[in-house]
């Protein structure tokens, strides 16, 4: 399989991801006006049926990702890859041509599951690389991740000008088209004879979490993480409904200052992470970003103006250098061989909070706009997630497995 690294399968995986990614930025910039369409809702009850749309996509992957790594275990990388390929174009389909809310909510849950092929595509780079070659090839998926975040938002805003449904039958179009090329020219990576049985106990999400309790200070390590993941939720479930109450923006606008966190987020996670813990240690890095996060959030709450967001994505991006930080922390905590584990749990981590974090800033939003609220301030989810940012940095350990004798 040495032959397609760099070619045309691992292409293939690339377009997948990106894609993947590009379907949940796309949607973001029109979700506003859809939801009010169909329902026939303002701003702010069209924004609680957005943050549970988020939760149900979200719930969808967290379920469903262990299970889809371990039927691609049982019966080959090509079948799952495929299915949700093809599974994201009729999903875009069925969004564009949704007649109600339901219909929604049908696809999200469908997006949740064909994008929790994301296990199989790092194992399919895994089966098909050598292992000097997989950091290579794992930076590449690294890379489709952030750009389908930068580009899916600006689709979604560009196209939208056109109607709220429009970026879907783009990103339908896409997902076809990747999935007729791939048909033809994406081999099976896991041969038969390297397969095992599908078992239901190792499709336990939450079982990554619950080794946790192995490790007692990484308790707090992971309560922060998961405060910070429910807390940066309000970025994606509430900017785009908070942007339309404050600034009257429309689609394009959305879209556009959506793709420039995106590009804010991968600059600084890839010119500044590595450099800032260098300099500041883990723990003052991880407590510094964390503070940038809280007092980002803070002016997210009260900018009066629609090129204060841009401001505030631009200085607020220090905030990524948190997560890498603590993650770097707990690795320090358990053994070599518990490595992979700790990862997983971190990721179901960040996949609980993308779950509960939507619903709970979209109520917030909407207990503070529309006409039945009885102070109008839409930035309150925003000054929420400050105070979640803010504990994180409360239950960070002050000592660690290195800061011992």
């Amino acid at each position: 399989m040495s032959r397609w690294f760099g070619g045309k399968a691992l292409a293939i995986i690339f377009v997948t991801v990106l894609l993947d990614m590009m379907g949940i930025g796309i949607i973001l910039p029109v979700l506003p006006s859809l939801i009010a369409n169909l329902a026939g809702e303002g701003i702010s009850n069209a924004s609680m049926i957005g943050g549970w749309l988020f939760m149900a996509y979200s719930a969808t992957q967290f379920l469903c990702g262990p299970m889809i790594g371990n039927l691609s275990d049982a019966y080959g990388r090509r079948p799952v890859l495929l299915l949700s390929i093809l599974g994201l174009g009729v999903d875009y389909l069925v969004t564009a041509f949704a007649p109600t809310i339901g219909w929604l909510f049908v696809g999200r849950l469908l997006a949740g599951l064909c994008g929790a092929s994301y296990t199989t595509a790092s194992a399919y780079v895994a089966d098909v690389t050598a292992p000097q070659d997989r950091a290579k090839a794992f930076g590449m998926l690294g890379a489709a991740f952030g750009i389908g975040f930068v580009l899916g938002p600006a689709l979604g805003g560009l196209l939208g000008h056109f109607g709220p449904r429009t970026p879907f039958f783009f990103a339908s179009g896409c997902s076809i088209l990747n999935f007729a090329v791939a048909i033809f020219v994406l081999p099976e990576s896991l041969g038969r004879d390297r397969r095992r049985p599908f078992a239901w106990r190792r499709a336990n999400p939450l079982g990554a979490v619950l080794s946790l309790r192995r490790h007692p200070l990484l308790i707090r390590w992971a309560l922060a993480i998961f405060l910070s993941f429910v807390a940066m939720a309000v970025y994606p479930a509430v900017l785009a409904f908070a942007t339309i109450e404050r600034y009257g923006w429309d689609a394009t606008q959305i879209g556009l200052s959506l793709a420039f966190f995106g590009i804010v987020s991968a600059l600084f996670q890839g010119g500044v992470v590595g450099p800032a813990i260098r300099v500041m240690g883990e723990r003052r890095a991880a407590l510094a970003g964390l503070i940038v996060a809280a007092l980002t959030a803070v002016g997210f709450a009260f900018a009066t103006e629609g090129w204060m967001i841009y401001v505030l994505i631009g200085l607020g991006g220090f905030q990524g250098v948190a997560m890498p930080a603590v993650n770097a922390l707990m690795s320090h905590e358990v053994e070599a061989d518990a490595q992979g584990e700790l990862q997983g749990a971190v990721a179901s981590l960040q996949a609980l909070g993308s779950v509960f974090g939507p619903p709970m800033m979209t109520e917030i939003f909407a207990m503070f706009t529309g006409g039945g609220a009885r102070v109008q301030f839409p930035g309150a989810p925003f000054l929420v997630a400050a105070v979640l940012f803010l504990l994180a940095t409360v239950l960070l350990p002050r000592h660690g497995r290195l800061d011992r004798p």
